[in-house]
């Protein structure tokens, strides 16, 4: 073939060019409406603009991808603010050219804008949009995301959740749709694995109240759902609030900036240091948003080139303060899966007799084949494999970080689609591993003092055996007179039933330090049973007495009589019936609503040392069902007994008879039984969570009241004989005379009161003889 001359060449060149030129003319172009949030909440167009502007440009650059058309953006800032967006879709929608499709950023404005699109037949895809709620098609047809639903987050929390075997879990979140959407959905995860979401709190721009109830709450693990400027707002709230270190974990989201601490803000008033401080050691799941393989997708290019022309295009902005720089790579391939889409559309659309410019707000035709389109984008981009599912969101992988030493360090990723955890093993923490998810709380019983015990049980044990020589000393000296007319039976009744009370020290200060707890109602009963026997006894066997000498001596002359010769057994019977009254009353008791244990619990201590636990004291106590109703039954009937008492002892005090002689010594130990007792029984029961004071009083009350029945009782008896001397005499007299000496006295007496009365039936008649002598004396005058 012969060579063409230089003028020809030149000649054939220009017409090539000229070719291209005309071919670049005819191009027609396609208009995309994007708001990019240069400011705001989430400033993610700093980013994500200039990726955008990247990917437009090698799609136009591309011949096999929309040849005919050119694909061009036309961009407001929304500064991430749904009022400002509405405003802008409005100049959108309304101003030449039309939009083929649209692109919002943040999650607030695509709910804007993915409700109002689809009155316009348009198609809305978003590249830095998270909010759970865009995944409802019904309220959103025609909206797609190449950023994950945040819901994402969540099975990837729950599975940490369970690793570090955290069952309770706080929240706090900024009242915005996303976050609320994300948390119901977490509520929902967290109820099926069985972890309760335990505080959860909210905030619309001040979140220092929301921090506070975190900590009085005893919050530990706590999910963060804010955006990045309130993140400073709170984490500075925590660190004055001391919400962070060794027993706590917080998780934030992980589409921050990665010095998004370190950023200066005026809207808070803590310094660097402080703010590092605070977020040391935080969690965050993020989703995948750059492949971490070598592979080049649809666009050619590599994740790594990706960054390297990304960077350049930011002019040597540090990625750090750039906002949205860890979207970029989802806005990046959101114009491929725009672009993939439309020229999918281009065949089936020539078909059907459409071109993709004839597109207008009114066409549902088109629209629904690029919805088809979008639908089934299936490829491989820088961020990784794209591809949406029913509800329009991305499926992806989470990514799982840890704040550690200022900077963040990938410590795993999870696969929610398989389940999937790929754990590094280099998690750190302050403390030796994970912190509780609350604080530890250790059960700890409180036990009576032993030294107080062994001091009340020697006064008991001295008090038994002052009543065992008391009771020997009666039974010894049964036969003498002097014993004799003090009742000596029930004297030693008396003496029996102090020994029984005092018994029931030993079981009143025995507890779980001493038995095990499945023995412990029988340790209830023996208390129950011993005092309540160990009184009917020896203040039964006193009432008695005094009783019957009120009886006798306050009733009149004709009934006195009689009354002087009570037999003894009638006493015993007296006796015999109050002690069957409390046995039938302890034993209707013990079968209906017998005694157990019970534990109250006090507010909880926490420890001198430095650790994360607290202290539950907890207190066993004896009890039943219808405990009050029993003890009202029971303290009625001895109240009564009691005041019934302190009335005949006040009505006998001045009478004087030898049946039963030491009547004034019962009298006195009944005043102090009876008001030791209705001093005591109120405030044990007010003392009964202070296991020390209450064993004391109650201890102290029977061994007072004892000590001095028993005194009062028997040392007068004992020292009478040992002064006088009349063990012998008295014996002797007795075992000769047996009881004449005391049937003549009594004889004698009643002698006595005979004369007596006559003489003053005499004195009677005297002094009326004279009153009728005196009367007719003075008739005869007149």
């Amino acid at each position: 073939m012969a060579r063409l001359s230089r003028p020809a060449a030149l000649l054939l060149s220009a017409l090539i060019c000229f070719s291209c030129a005309a071919a670049d003319k005819k191009k027609k172009k396609l208009y995309i409406g994007a708001l990019f949030p240069m400011s705001g909440g989430w400033p993610g167009g700093q980013a994500c603009l200039p990726a955008t502007q990247m990917a437009l440009q090698l799609v136009n650059k591309r011949t096999d991808i929309l040849p005919d058309y050119e694909l061009e953006l036309i961009h407001y800032d929304s500064m991430c603010d749904p009022g400002e967006a509405t405003k802008l879709l409005y100049d959108l929608l309304y101003t030449e050219p039309i939009k083929v499709v649209l692109m919002p950023g943040c999650s607030s404005v695509s709910t804007l804008v993915a409700e109002a699109a689809r009155m316009w037949n348009l198609i809305v895809l978003s590249y830095g949009s998270s909010s759970p709620a865009l995944s409802n098609r019904q309220r959103f047809p025609t909206f797609f995301r190449t950023h994950p639903s945040a819901t994402l987050h969540n099975p990837t929390r729950v599975q940490l959740f369970q690793k570090w075997k955290w069952t309770k879990i706080a929240t706090i979140q900024q009242t915005t749709e996303v976050f609320t959407s994300t948390l119901d959905d977490l509520e929902e995860r967290t109820k099926e694995a069985g972890i309760d979401i335990s505080v959860r709190q909210s905030f619309l721009t001040d979140p220092a109240v929301a921090v506070k109830n975190l900590k009085r709450q005893d919050a530990r693990i706590i999910v963060g759902l804010f955006y990045e400027t309130e993140a400073r707002k709170v984490f500075c709230e925590v660190y004055k609030e001391k919400l962070y270190g060794k027993k706590y974990v917080w998780f934030l989201i992980g589409w921050y900036a990665d010095n998004w601490f370190k950023i200066k803000d005026p809207s808070i008033n803590c310094t660097l240091e402080q703010m590092s401080e605070a977020v040391e050691g935080h969690v965050t799941t993020e989703i995948v948003m750059l492949n971490p393989e070598t592979v080049r997708g649809a666009s050619k290019l590599t994740s790594q080139e990706f960054l390297t022309q990304l960077m350049s295009k930011l002019g040597g902005k540090n990625p750090e303060e750039t906002g949205g720089f860890q979207e970029a790579p989802l806005a990046y391939d959101a114009v491929w899966a725009l672009a993939l889409a439309l020229n999918k559309t281009v065949g089936p659309l020539k078909a059907r007799g459409y071109r993709l410019e004839d597109f207008n707000y009114n066409n549902r035709d088109i629209t629904s084949e690029i919805y088809r389109a979008m639908n089934t984008s299936s490829f491989e981009g820088v961020s990784g494999h794209v591809v949406f599912d029913a509800q329009g969101s991305r499926m992806a992988w989470t990514l799982i970080e840890q704040l550690q030493g200022g900077s963040y360090k990938k410590i795993g990723y999870y696969d929610s689609t398989k389940g999937n955890l790929s754990w590094y093993g280099n998690d750190k923490w302050i403390g030796q591993g994970p912190p509780a998810d609350q604080t530890v709380v250790i059960e700890e019983f409180r036990y009576l003092s032993q030294s107080l015990f062994v001091s009340m049980s020697v006064f008991a044990v001295v008090g038994i055996l002052l009543g065992i020589v008391c009771l020997t000393f009666n039974i010894y000296n049964s036969r003498v007179r002097y014993i004799q007319n003090s009742q000596p039976y029930l004297n030693n009744m008396t003496a029996v039933g102090c020994m029984m009370a005092l018994a029931a020290v030993f079981p009143l200060g025995i507890d779980g330090l001493h038995v095990h707890r499945r023995h412990f109602p029988v340790v209830c009963q023996f208390r129950l049973w011993l005092i309540g026997l160990g009184f009917s006894l020896a203040y039964g066997s006193m009432f008695t007495k005094i009783w019957w000498v009120h009886t006798v001596f306050t009733k009149k002359d004709e009934k006195k009589e009689k009354r002087k010769h009570l037999d003894s057994w009638k006493l015993y019977a007296t006796v015999g019936v109050l002690l069957s009254v409390d046995v039938l009353l302890l034993m209707i008791w013990q079968i209906v609503d017998p005694l157990h244990i019970t534990v109250e619990k006090f507010t909880r201590e926490a420890p001198k040392e430095d650790l994360d636990v607290l202290i539950q004291p907890l207190l066993e106590h004896c009890s039943s069902e219808k405990m009050t109703t029993w003890l009202g039954v029971v303290y009625g009937h001895k109240g009564l007994l009691l005041l019934l008492g302190i009335f005949l002892a006040y009505e006998t005090k001045s009478i004087s008879t030898e049946k039963i002689n030491d009547h004034r010594a019962v009298g006195m130990a009944i005043y102090n039984v009876a008001v030791l007792c209705l001093i005591t029984a109120p405030v044990t029961m007010i003392l009964s969570s202070q296991q020390d004071a209450s064993f004391a009083f109650a201890s102290l009350a029977i061994i007072f009241s004892v000590y001095i029945t028993l005194v009062v009782l028997f040392i007068p008896k004992m020292r009478r004989l040992i002064t006088r001397g009349e063990w012998q005499s008295d014996a002797q007299e007795t075992v000769k005379s047996g009881s004449s000496t005391n049937n003549h006295d009594e004889e004698k007496s009643r002698q006595l009161e005979r004369e007596n009365q006559e003489l003053e039936k005499i004195i009677q008649e005297v002094k009326t003889f004279f009153f009728f002598q005196s009367a007719c004396f003075r008739l005869h005058s007149f």
